[in-house]
């Protein structure tokens, strides 16, 4: 680089010859004194060896001689001034190159070198060649490194030493000596030619953006060393590391041009850190979309609180972080936090714990357990003052008053800082959890949260964790949660894959091996869709568990061709605080279609749906069950569906459109079809004919409605005359309720096909 040729920039002060009014004999500054005029200055014109020459007569201490014109002085530029000085009589004094530096405003710039090395003349005659460099640079063999306030200098030399001596001094020399510290062709440019020092202490964020402003598409070389910013630095240039940076906790470093993990890495010397800056940089500056973390591993041995790094509260800007590992070494940080405290619960207040003891040890995400409270649900917030905590989910049973145990997992990536976070997306993301902590707890409230092609290894408890309504609209595709209880037998695990308090949940094309439960969705209207959820064990005829759980009665849901392995589909309605049926909807909405269900070494009770009624009154209203595949090996189960009435049966009579139709079954003792066509003979003639088909209602239902009714061939009567009259039907017959009678004429003896169903259609 020379500026003198890529700039036109003029450097080089006038000769001697065109007038001494130019030279000052102080500090070059305008008003100062000149040497035109001066009895002890002349300008000699034919000095043998120098040709024109300025000659002194040294009269003070320090004699100076300053070119009043401006030589501009650059960031990143290095100027050499050059003088050839000769003794001519008189006492021989020593000579250096000095410079006045001005900033802006022609002000003086205090506090900086003004002088270069000193050469003493020591005989008659003889050419001494004195020079120095100065630029902003904290280059090597810069002679007067100066601060980028610096915009010009009145360059010259002293006279020091002696006085009384006669010197004859050739035209001064300045030129751009740049390349002499870096390749004039470079491709990046150097943040100490702009006056970085990189001690760790002073605040080089001015040099920064100075060689940032100068690199013009380059980029900017922050060299070894630690360089301190005492606030937010933005590079609009690719910026390359071989130092680190260091500024406060809150300040941001926004790296435009090369937003990737990797360099926030190497700018903060630690990957961890580097993560943290860049996730906050992501969440505060609009020119990127998404971090890419470039296939790196990071390696944590705490959770990660991304609020407390992102420095707010409320985000709701599509943002995505994808490519790479989160493994998790062990380490105390991970040991859950446990608080056991009484508190009060009201039924006409469902989200809220009153009079709670030690509600200050209670932390926002905790797992709440005890007597009479649902699965999953979580402590969204708490006030200290007002001794309440604030909950996910109503409770279904609780005492008045009675203990509670508060359960706060750690997480790898903790969200639940957050007031409100939406629409962030983890893409192509490996959480290894690797048995030491859970994955990741979404915020308390927000919307639209996105995974996509992630994998969460091993995690100690959760999966993916909703504290609140963060899980709004939630996507999971494509994803992978792997338990860390693989060999524990079925009932005795403990993990959650996903748990979901909000509605419109889309899992679609995930996968979900041995957890204690995979999926817990407290919403309505989600969809299920590509999945495979297995949670068998190597226990033989052993229980099986839920694997997917709908705690509200009405999902409004759709499970469709998922491979549901080793585990049930649940419907409760746990998360009501009021869980008797009080003319709301009640179960039904859900359509489970195309899908493949498959048991292995199972006990024969186990079924493949279970409705778990939490109060009493409920019933069926709205259940497609069609084109699955029920399958099981190593040993029949009963049937694929049953009643858990362990807290409150089902009401029968009013079940309303339920098909159970289309299905195929293997291993299954009992299918199970509404409406059921079923074939009856009568080989005596009888009256009443009473046809049970009990055995294949759903969800051990009364036979409500017949539907349709075909005699095969001649119905007859005892003398063998053929008899046209038709019976009349008896609905919920039988002691259960769940026989079909035909009443005929008279008795009658022969073969009738008789549709029946457990509901009615409307």
């Amino acid at each position: 680089m020379n500026k003198v040729i890529t700039d036109g920039l003029s450097l080089m002060p006038p000769e001697f010859a065109g007038g001494l009014d130019v030279w000052s004999s102080e500090d070059g500054t305008p008003g100062s004194a000149t040497y035109d005029g001066d009895p002890n200055a002349a300008f000699v014109p034919a000095d043998q060896d120098f040709g024109g020459a300025l000659e002194l007569l040294k009269t003070t201490a320090t004699q100076r001689l300053r070119w009043m014109g401006e030589t501009p002085v650059l960031p990143g530029c290095y100027l050499r001034v050059r003088a050839r000085v000769k003794a001519i009589s008189g006492n021989l004094p020593s000579v250096r190159i000095a410079a006045w530096p001005g900033g802006a405003g022609s002000a003086y710039v205090p506090g900086l070198v003004e002088t270069g090395p000193t050469v003493a003349l020591s005989a008659y005659g003889d050419i001494v060649e004195v020079s120095a460099i100065l630029g902003t640079g904290n280059r090597t063999g810069v002679d007067m490194q100066w601060s980028p306030d610096v915009l010009y200098a009145h360059v010259g030399l002293d006279l020091t030493g002696a006085t009384g001596g006669v010197v004859r001094i050739d035209d001064l020399v300045v030129e751009d000596i740049t390349s002499a510290f870096h390749r004039s062709m470079m491709d990046w440019v150097d943040v100490r030619d702009y006056g970085a020092v990189g001690d760790g202490v002073t605040d080089d964020r001015a040099a920064f953006e100075a060689a940032d402003l100068a690199a013009a598409g380059r980029d900017v070389l922050i060299p070894e060393g630690i360089w301190a910013l005492g606030s937010s630095m933005t590079f609009e240039n690719a910026v390359r590391f071989e130092g680190t940076v260091a500024m406060a906790a809150g300040d941001r470093l926004i790296l435009r041009r090369n937003f990737d993990l990797p360099s926030y890495a190497d700018a903060f010397g630690d990957e961890v850190e580097g993560f943290r800056r860049a996730f906050q940089a992501l969440l505060h500056f609009s020119d990127h979309e998404s971090l890419d973390l470039k296939g790196r591993r990071i390696e944590i041995d705490a959770p990660l609180d991304m609020a407390a790094i992102a420095g707010v509260s409320t985000y709701e800007i599509r943002r995505v972080i994808r490519n790479g590992q989160i493994n998790c070494l062990a380490s105390s940080s991970w040991d859950d936090g446990v608080q056991t405290s009484d508190g009060t619960y009201d039924a006409a207040s469902p989200l809220t714990l009153t009079n709670v003891t030690n509600v200050a040890n209670i932390a926002v995400g905790a797992h709440v357990t005890g007597v009479g409270v649902g699965r999953e649900i979580y402590v969204t917030a708490t006030n200290v003052g007002a001794q309440t905590v604030t909950l996910s989910k109503p409770l279904y049973g609780p005492a008045a008053t009675q203990s509670y145990t508060f359960t706060r997992y750690r997480y790898a990536l903790d969200f639940s800082g957050f007031t409100v976070l939406s629409r962030l997306q983890l893409d192509d993301i490996d959480i290894d959890c690797n048995g030491v902590a859970s994955g990741v707890m979404l915020a308390p409230s927000g919307s639209q949260m996105h995974l996509r092609d992630c994998w969460i290894t091993k995690p100690r408890d959760r999966g993916v964790t909703s504290i609140g309504q963060g899980c709004q609209g939630l996507q999971i595709d494509r994803c992978n949660i792997i338990s860390d209880e693989q060999s524990t037998a079925a009932p005795d695990r403990v993990s959650v894959g996903l748990n979901v308090n909000a509605n419109d949940a889309k899992i679609r094309d995930s996968r979900f091996q041995r957890l204690g439960t995979s999926m817990i969705l407290a919403g309505t209207g989600n969809l299920i869709v590509g999945n495979h959820w297995f949670q068998g064990d190597t226990v033989t005829d052993g229980p099986r568990v839920a694997g997917l759980v709908f705690t509200q009665p009405n999902v409004k849901s759709v499970v469709t061709g998922n491979y549901v392995d080793n585990a049930f589909i649940e419907m409760t309605n746990e998360h009501d605080a009021t869980p008797d049926f009080d003319n709301q909807f009640s179960f039904g909405g859900l359509t489970v279609t195309g899908n493949i269900f498959t048991a292995n070494d199972a006990a024969a009770w186990f079924s493949f749906l279970v409705i778990t009624p939490y109060g009493s009154g409920h019933y069926l209203q709205g259940l497609s069950v069609t084109g699955n595949s029920f399958k099981a090996i190593n040993g029949d189960i009963d049937r694929v569906e049953r009643v858990d009435a362990s807290f409150a049966a089902l009401d029968y009579s009013r079940t309303r459109n339920v098909t159970f139709a289309g299905n195929t079954f293997n291993g299954i003792a009992q299918n199970t079809i509404n409406p059921v066509t079923l074939e009856f003979d009568q080989p005596g003639a009888l009256q009443n004919w009473q046809i049970d088909p009990s055995a294949y209602l759903p969800f051990g239902g009364w036979a409500r409605e017949v539907s349709a009714m075909v005699t095969e061939g001649p119905v007859q009567s005892g003398l063998g005359a053929d008899v046209s009259a038709m019976p009349y039907v008896t609905t919920n017959d039988g002691p259960a309720k769940n026989q079909v009678r035909l009443t005929w004429p008279e008795p009658v003896s022969g073969r009738v096909h008789v549709t029946s169903r457990t509901d009615r259609p409307i």
